[in-house]
């Protein structure tokens, strides 16, 4: 007998792991396993505290209404930042498209936040719940299927328990572990490539616009981020490009990084006048072969982790949590014990579609935009004049990006 009972674990108490917990029924006896300490609980409204160094997340509308059903958005609200804009371009071509918040009938066309303000966010509202018990930091050394559940050999310092959960959800990130234990493989595709992620400020105000620039060596995003001090216009840049060229630029003082940025980013926004701590990382595109056993479903980077160029990752991850949630829902109606693989794999097979355009247009863009073909450069460029000009094909573009497409 396992020294615990749940309905369900989740190993991996990150953005996701923690998406889950928020969005799963009151009744459900669940578990966040997490190898970092979590801050203590307080029953009062977190505090924002900004920080020019964090890294932010792009949240997509359909994001932002599945984080409001899980209760969460109310904390966030105050403290997000609208994209109202989005302008797409290809470097040193003439093809460009604006998609506008008021043209698609949308108050934003997506948010920008703080990882570190959604992450206390979500906690705050977790710790409100009863029917939530963190254990943390904890490693989950093994999952062994047993009858009707899955069991998880836990160490908590010098304690470990063995814990048995109805399901239990592997969130753990990419290259998980506890996957490759199970015999759950990840194809995976090197691109050879690193993202460089940072704050920089720029002379100009951004107006709510974000920028797509595809280039030569690969695409850069710069996104608004929420005016801290009235004097510095702050924007989050994700910036990818070649290995090489990456640990070069990452081992530039600051004075050389802004310089480099402003020759491949252009003066849209004025001139970089200070950037913060840089982030690197590289870039892959990974699968799981497997996201769903009896009594065990894979999610976030465990399932799936893409290239950042439009940043779908999260966004598509919400969209699974969202989707198991209402599997598990319509399977307990239907009689169905958690866990129920005929439950699990139906969740699988109505997400197929999402994740399947979602990681293919994630991973055609930035090398459709990097090859130098010049017949393609100019079908390239008049793609993007044609979605300027057909106000139809821009909707449908945008309701794609936005994950309401199927709204």
């Amino acid at each position: 007998m396992a020294d615990k009972q749940l309905d369900v674990a989740i190993i991996g108490g990150g953005m996701v792991g923690a998406s889950l917990a928020a969005l799963l029924p009151e009744h459900l006896n669940i578990m966040v396993l997490e190898s970092f300490p979590m801050p203590k609980a307080n029953s009062e409204t977190p505090v924002y505290q900004p920080s020019y160094d964090g890294r932010s997340t792009a949240l997509s509308e359909s994001s932002h209404l599945i984080l409001q059903q899980a209760g969460v958005w109310q904390t966030l609200t105050e403290h997000v930042q609208p994209i109202l804009d989005v302008h797409v371009s290809d470097r040193g071509h003439w093809g460009s498209v604006l998609m506008q918040h008021e043209t698609q009938g949308l108050e934003a066309l997506g948010y920008v936040v703080e990882n570190a303000w959604l992450g206390r966010s979500l906690l705050h509202v977790l710790q409100q719940r009863s029917n939530i018990e963190f254990c943390c930091p904890a490693t989950v050394n093994a999952v062994t299927p047993v009858a009707g559940a899955a069991e998880l050999q836990v160490q908590q310092g010098d304690h470990s328990f063995t814990v048995a959960a109805k399901l239990a959800v592997i969130a753990d990130g990419a290259r998980s572990k506890i996957c490759q234990s199970l015999g759950i493989h990840t194809e995976t595709c090197d691109y050879g490539h690193m993202g460089i992620v940072c704050n920089v400020s720029t002379s100009n105000p951004h107006q709510g616009i974000a920028y797509e620039r595809f280039t030569d060596s690969g695409p850069m995003a710069l996104l608004p981020l929420l005016t801290i001090n009235p004097a510095e216009y702050r924007s989050a840049l994700v910036w990818t490009l070649p290995t090489e060229q990456g640990e070069a630029l990452m081992a530039m003082d600051d004075s050389a990084f802004l310089a480099q940025l402003q020759q491949r980013f252009g003066l849209r926004q004025g001139f970089f006048t200070h950037v913060g701590q840089r982030h690197a990382y590289p870039l892959m595109l990974s699968t799981a072969t497997e996201q769903a056993r009896q009594n065990i479903a894979v999610l976030g980077n465990a399932a799936h982790s893409l290239h950042p160029v439009a940043g779908q990752g999260f966004n598509l991850a919400l969209r699974d949590v969202q989707a198991l949630c209402q599997h598990l829902e319509r399977g307990e109606q239907q009689g169905f014990t958690l866990g129920e693989l005929k439950v699990l794999q139906g969740y699988v097979d109505a997400q197929r579609s999402d994740q399947q355009l979602t990681t293919a247009f994630s991973d055609v863009l930035p090398s459709l935009f990097a090859r130098k073909d010049n017949w393609l450069r100019a079908g390239r460029s008049l793609g993007l004049l044609g979605l300027e000009l057909l106000p139809q094909a821009k909707t449908a573009f945008v309701r794609f990006a936005t994950g309401l497409r199927d709204k």
